[in-house]
């Protein structure tokens, strides 16, 4: 464990110093965008921040290759540098799209032939659980494979639109998955797991770029860091199946998160939640699924109420909860964890819709006081009818009937 804090620490150290080297990069070679309807942020900010994460974790698993408990992974096997190479041509891409905003068909196709090639290098899901690890054909693993990486790429891509919250809620999706893929490892001799590390440096390049991304962020991570986020967790997952033995492994054991092939939208839930209602969405407006607008989750979260850096922290805990409870069945009863995930999850909804129902309340006291004084308004204005109503038009009546009286006589 010692060495994978090791690992983890390498990757956010050298992340959170290169970081500022790549901002002013970043706005000398034009990658500052613009600030569009949709955008949160009122200010031109530099992107491309998934650079800095490249650097970091590259140097990270530099270090890994050379230490001993842990360098094994990286001979006999192609799978790290698969990863490693994939990662490289995800972040170019995004970059690309960072400095000249490309067309989210080549975009699309451009991570599509990454995932290929990744899958080709060794990446790919190994076994599908269909009643029991049932070993997948190599066509069919290299598209569910495909398949998965790009969807994760999207989901990360979709969610980053708040400072901090596609690196924080990624993080907290590592951390939950870097548990799960130590915990299967221990049945190996080493205890060393290419899934474990890929984790554990995705947490460090994460937390590194979060201290200059949190609000007001200095650099967004654009498109190569929101990509490679979710290429990365991605990849660790699928990595993962490879630690699955059928003769030595129980169903037991991987239903605490129901089945491999699921982990990515268990850890990238909410990502994945968003991305599907955005699709639903744009799709039944006969929309392009990539059509931008303003109604993802954290864009309902700033309309009701919230401030950025709350928003972020709610979300964050969402996050937490659907990953570390799915975890947390493999140490405790069931029960009890059901137990807990619905009382932390009444929890949260408190905290989620407290701006709402603060707002109504202010609303509906304004409208009751306004109301108020609507009515007094209206009853002081209208005089009371009958003779006695006003002394002095009674008074004049008097005098004028005496008068008439005196007349007559």
């Amino acid at each position: 464990m010692r060495v994978y804090l090791f690992i983890a620490a390498i990757a956010g150290g050298v992340t959170w110093l290169i970081t500022p080297l790549i901002r002013h990069i970043a706005i000398a070679i034009g990658a500052v965008g613009e600030v569009r309807a949709r955008d949160v942020h009122k200010v031109p900010t530099p992107r491309m921040g998934g650079l800095a994460m490249l650097i970091g974790l590259m140097v990270a698993m530099l270090f890994a290759s050379r230490m001993p408990f842990i360098s094994g992974l990286f001979v006999g096997s192609h799978q790290a540098w698969a990863v490693l190479a994939g990662a490289v041509l995800i972040c170019l891409l995004g970059m690309a799209d960072d400095l000249w905003d490309l067309d989210w068909m080549l975009k699309l196709s451009g991570q599509l032939l990454i995932s290929v090639f990744v899958a080709w290098g060794g990446v790919q899901i190994i076994f599908l659980p269909f009643g029991s690890l049932v070993t997948a054909s190599p066509s069919i693993s290299m598209a569910i494979t495909a398949f998965l990486i790009v969807a994760s790429i999207n989901a990360v891509n979709f969610v980053d639109g708040l400072d901090g919250l596609a690196s924080g809620i990624v993080a907290i999706g590592g951390i939950a998955f870097g548990f799960y893929s130590y915990y299967i490892a221990r049945s190996s001799p080493s205890y060393a797991s290419m899934a474990t590390l890929l984790d554990v440096a995705l947490v460090g390049i994460c937390v590194g770029f979060l201290l200059h991304n949190w609000h007001p962020a200095k650099l967004f991570m654009g498109d190569s860091g929101s990509m490679l986020l979710g290429y990365l967790i991605t990849c660790a997952s699928i990595i993962m199946t490879g630690h699955l033995d059928p003769a030595t492994v129980h169903t037991s054991v991987y239903m605490p998160v129901f089945m491999p092939i699921l982990l990515p939208i268990l850890v990238l839930f909410l990502p994945v939640l968003d991305m599907c209602l955005a699709i639903i969405r744009r799709l039944s407006k006969g929309q392009s699924p990539m059509h931008p607008d303003r109604m993802h989750l954290h864009h309902r979260m700033l309309r009701i109420g919230h401030s950025v850096q709350g928003a972020v922290l709610i979300l964050w805990g969402w996050a937490a909860l659907i990953s570390f409870g799915s975890i947390m069945i493999l140490f405790f009863p069931v029960m009890y964890v059901l137990v807990g995930m619905v009382i932390a999850a009444v929890v949260l909804a408190v905290f989620t819709m407290a701006p709402y129902v603060r707002s109504r309340l202010l609303e509906i006291r304004t409208e009751n006081v306004m109301a108020s004084a609507a009515q007094d308004i209206r009853r002081t204005s209208v005089a009371p009818a009958g003779p006695t109503a006003d002394p002095t038009r009674g008074n004049a009546g008097h005098r004028h009937h005496v008068a008439n009286s005196r007349h007559g006589k």
